[in-house]
């Protein structure tokens, strides 16, 4: 019955086929994504270190990204 289901009437292995080629297509789009969001970030980073504390303060309070940022910077150094 389980053999049945996966070969789905003889269309098995385009089906699986096409499962195995999304689901590849996802990964690999995530992993993509979140490599040029880290780089993103980093650079986003660089640009806040060198501005003033005072301007720090001001832009974590207005900007929910810039506040994240901040504090993984503050948790890693």
């Amino acid at each position: 019955m389980i053999i049945d289901f996966l070969k789905m009437s003889g269309y098995g292995f385009y089906i699986w086929t096409s499962f195995l080629i999304v689901l590849l297509s996802c990964f690999l789009l995530f992993y993509r994504t979140r490599k040029t969001l880290k780089k993103y970030e980093k650079e986003f980073a660089k640009e806040l270190n060198k501005l003033p504390a005072e301007h720090k303060k001001r832009i974590a309070k207005s900007s929910k990204v810039a506040s994240s940022i901040l504090a993984s910077q503050n948790k890693l150094g």
